[in-house]
């Protein structure tokens, strides 16, 4: 596989801050330190509180991180319930206070950000169960937080959009807590990724590779990924049926290797007559807005900063 000449030129920059190295057991507590070293602390002018919560029945509690406007308007904000990335085995909540603080400040929105157990400590389900835990925190606590029930959504990055994928899955066959939409970024979705006979020639050779891919699956599931008897709240995309689920934004880069996964979603959501918005964006390999003086990077910002303000818009 070659396809350094595919890649947007502005691009090219962020490839040197990923760590190059093969992702096993062995080797993940030195990948969670480096990724920790590569995120700066956060400089946010929001408000930032952090609470500890019951979590799924049987499991430890957990925490959120909670980011609204210092000044927020008296009305009950509106809510995104965000769920970090990291291939299911790296990644804390407080990763994304970069850029959820200025997102809750920029769209008067309260943030509401959950640390799950991260595999292979914690194999499925505990990582979904410990989502729709705070998930159901939020519900239950909105008129004491000032949140409105009616504007809560979810959104996730990577393995964090593959979580915020089957939370809503989950959330729809529970019937408990009505999501207003999905804003999935790059999701992970799909554990049969490369197991098949013609894989794309040029996605994947950047930041997420398929051979990292088929470790953080099989370190969530407990096996060897790829069987008959996956479920779709691990891997959305074994869902049979994506009817009824929310309103959805979703964008993946062409170099991506959840390209293929990713588009496959799309058009089926729209074929299950869920209303969905798809980016896709040349050039762009996993995680790619990270270097963020690039066009496209500010282009997949503006868009999906866009949908949500849609999406948190106030009902009438």
């Amino acid at each position: 596989m070659n396809s350094r000449h595919l890649v947007d030129p502005e691009l090219l920059p962020v490839l040197e801050q990923f760590p190059d190295s093969e992702l096993s057991r062995e080797s993940l507590p030195a990948l969670r330190e480096q990724l920790r070293a590569m995120l700066p602390p956060a400089q946010t002018d929001a408000a930032i509180e952090v609470k500890t919560v019951a979590g799924p029945a049987g499991g430890p509690d957990i925490q959120l991180r909670v980011l609204r406007p210092k000044d927020a308007a008296a009305a009950p904000l509106p809510v995104i319930y965000h769920i970090h990335g990291g291939g299911f085995v790296a990644g804390t909540a407080d990763q994304g206070d970069m850029s959820n603080g200025p997102l809750a400040i920029e769209l008067n929105c309260a943030i509401v950000s959950v640390d799950y157990r991260l595999a292979p400590e914690t194999v499925f389900p505990g990582s979904i169960e410990d989502c729709y835990a705070g998930l159901a925190w939020v519900f239950a606590n909105a008129a004491e937080q000032g949140f409105d029930t009616a504007r809560i959504g979810v959104m996730g990055e990577s393995a964090g959009g593959g979580l915020a994928a089957a939370l809503a899955l989950l959330a729809r066959d529970r019937g408990e807590y009505p999501l207003a939409f999905q804003q999935l970024i790059y999701p992970m979705l799909d554990d049969r990724n490369g197991s098949g006979a013609e894989p794309h020639p040029f996605v994947g050779e950047y930041v997420w590779t398929p051979e990292k891919n088929r470790f953080g699956w099989e370190a969530l599931l407990g096996h060897v990924p790829g069987g008959a008897d996956v479920s779709p709240y691990a891997a959305p995309a074994r869902a049979t049926d994506l009817s009824g689920l929310p309103p959805t934004f979703l964008y993946a880069g062409a170099l991506d290797l959840f390209l293929e996964e990713n588009l496959d979603y799309a058009r089926r959501l729209a074929r299950a007559g869920v209303p969905i918005e798809f980016h896709l964006f040349p050039g762009a390999f996993h995680a790619f807005e990270l270097q963020a003086d690039a066009y496209v990077s500010r282009q997949a910002r503006q868009l999906s900063q866009s949908a949500l303000r849609r999406f948190l818009a106030p009902r009438t």
